[in-house]
C-alpha cells in the first residue's frame, strides 16, 4: 500500500490565439502522444497579451497507465535523465519542460510543423488514494497515503534520474 505509482502524466502546450499555430501544435501533440488533444481556453482578460475569456490558448493530453510510464521515460531521456530539485511540490508531484519536441527519441524534424516545446506534469499517488476522489462515500486520506516530496524524489531516482 505504500508503493508510489504514477497516477497521470499531463502534456501541456501553450500556443496562443493563432489558429495556424494551433493546427500545427495539434498535429505535433498527436504525433508525440498518439492521443487526440483537447483545447484549453482563457479564463481571464489580459489586454496586453490579447487574452480574453473563451479564446483558445493551448492544448493538453492526459496519459494514464502504461502509456504514461512509457511517455515519461521518453521525455526524461530528452532531458538527459536530469531534473531540478525545485521541480517537486509538497504533494509529491513534479513537472519539467521540453524546449523542442524533436529532442525526444525517434522524432524527426518536419518543416511543415516547425519546432514546438511543451510541459510535462506528473502526478504521483499511493494505492488507496482513490477513496478521496470517488463519487460515493468519499473519505479523507491518511498522512501515510499521501506522497511526500522525499518519496517522489526517491521514485524518480528509481527511474534512473539525477536530481540537480
Amino acid at each position: 500500500m505504500q508503493e508510489v505509482l504514477i497516477e497521470k502524466v499531463v502534456v501541456n502546450m501553450g500556443i496562443g490565439a493563432d489558429p495556424e499555430k494551433m493546427k500545427r501544435a495539434e498535429q505535433v501533440m498527436q504525433l508525440l502522444t498518439e492521443r487526440k488533444p483537447i483545447k484549453t481556453f482563457g479564463t481571464k482578460r489580459i489586454p496586453d497579451w490579447g487574452v480574453r475569456p473563451g479564446v483558445k490558448l493551448g492544448l493538453k493530453v492526459t496519459l494514464r497507465g502504461e502509456k504514461a510510464a512509457e511517455f515519461l521515460k521518453r521525455t526524461l531521456m530528452a532531458k538527459e535523465n536530469r531534473i531540478k530539485s525545485r521541480s517537486f511540490d509538497n504533494a509529491g508531484n513534479f513537472g519539467f519542460g521540453i524546449k523542442e519536441h524533436i529532442d525526444l527519441p525517434n522524432v524527426k524534424y518536419d518543416p511543415k510543423l516547425g519546432i514546438i516545446g511543451f510541459d510535462v506534469l506528473v502526478a504521483l499517488k499511493k494505492r488507496g488514494y482513490r477513496i478521496k476522489m470517488r463519487k460515493i462515500r468519499k473519505e479523507k486520506v491518511g498522512k501515510k497515503q499521501r506522497v511526500t516530496t522525499e518519496e517522489a524524489k526517491e521514485f524518480v531516482k528509481g527511474l534512473g534520474v539525477e536530481l540537480e
